[in-house]
């Protein structure tokens, strides 16, 4: 362990929980055990059907292969970054005394695929592949339940199959679903959440097959990597405007990797459109900032930087402090550091309730 990692450490009684690491298989053999032979066949002979892909080339710069992830994470013995337990253990858990961290695999995990039941096979293996590969080797990974959210009665499903089994945190969605988010094609998904008392996550990225913006495809990867918060706030707006919040008034939404300085300015709108127009949504019976308030907890990566440290103060305490969730992005390329990341600014309890006490409490984990 590093020094900082023992700074960190001694400060932090309650220790640290990381709600965003990113496990990766070293190919997609490592995820055919878990799948029946019918599916396993389907994808060497069909492969996955994203809704969109990019015309030429990858989403990320050159200076960053393979999806993005931090050039010093690729494993010794071989393999991608972040597909070794044992060096995330050297490189990240141990280092900096993890006390649990939320694996959120990004791919191949069908979520989203065109093939429905593809999807789900593919969601399932990731979740298994999770537990064997992952969990049993290492109980501080706490894996999440991957559901092929684009078939919600699939989805409902396969949480009710892995609920109640501790090693899970949230179920786990991606920001950019193929309608909003607050449709009711998506609520067999909440229901079997709450039915449950487990959080959503949803992490940014997804294959909608739509473009992120309101006028079609960026030009830029810079503009894409903007555009997460976009998606997130869309997804918060629909879900409060379409009464999901009412119909389960319990459902815990996690932002992942979202950024979070946006939210204060959205519930500043929508409650004073909602003031003119409340007519519209009589299903509402409160102000739409007190549903961003009481249901959503945000993540501090990527977490801004505006040039007065005070307005981060600002920005946090509107949020709400025990709302806001140490991640590190482990190993993407704009990983955090938990011994930097946080606002220096920040006093002794704060810091540890977003290292650790807000996680603890929202998860329950022991």
């Amino acid at each position: 362990m590093n020094v900082q990692a023992k700074i960190v450490r001694g400060r932090n009684k309650l220790g640290l929980v990381d709600v965003d690491i990113h496990p990766r298989p070293k190919s997609l053999l490592d995820l055919k055990p878990f799948m029946a032979q019918q599916w396993w066949d389907y994808l060497q002979t069909f492969g996955t059907r994203r809704r969109h892909g990019y015309v030429r080339g990858h989403a990320y710069p050159k200076a960053h292969p393979d999806d993005g992830q931090r050039l010093d994470a690729y494993p010794p013995e071989g393999g991608t970054q972040g597909s070794s337990v044992s060096f995330m253990q050297y490189q990240h858990l141990d280092a900096y005394g993890v006390d649990f961290g939320i694996m959120n695999p990004l791919g191949p995990s069908g979520q989203g695929d065109q093939n429905r039941g593809l999807s789900a096979a593919l969601a399932s293996a990731t979740n298994d592949w999770q537990l064997e590969c992952w969990n049993r080797v290492e109980p501080r990974l706490k894996a999440s339940i991957v559901v092929p959210y684009e078939d919600a009665e699939a989805s409902a499903a396969e949480i009710r199959r892995r609920a109640g089994d501790s090693r899970f945190a949230h179920v786990l969605m991606l920001s950019r679903t193929s309608e909003a988010m607050g449709r009711q094609r998506y609520w067999p998904i909440y229901e079997a959440a709450v039915e449950h008392d487990l959080p959503i996550g949803v992490h940014v990225f997804g294959s909608s097959g739509w473009a992120g913006t309101g006028s079609g495809w960026p030009s830029y990867y810079i503009e894409e990597m903007t555009e997460h918060s976009a998606s997130a706030a869309t997804l918060a707006t629909s879900m409060i405007m379409e009464g999901v919040f009412e119909r389960f008034p319990t459902l815990k939404v996690v932002l992942i990797e979202a950024g979070f300085a946006w939210i204060p300015s959205l519930g500043w709108r929508l409650d004073k459109n909602w003031k003119r127009l409340h007519m519209e949504v009589p299903h509402l019976k409160r102000a739409p900032s007190e549903y961003l308030h009481d249901h959503f907890w945000v993540s501090t990566q990527p977490m801004e930087e505006p040039e007065h440290r005070q307005d981060l103060m600002d920005i946090m305490g509107w949020i709400g402090w025990d709302r806001i969730l140490f991640a590190s992005d482990y190993p993407h390329w704009d990983y955090d550091d938990p011994t930097i990341a946080l606002p220096p600014t920040l006093g002794e309890e704060r810091r540890q309730m977003i290292l650790s006490g807000n996680a603890l409490a929202l998860y329950r984990f022991a």
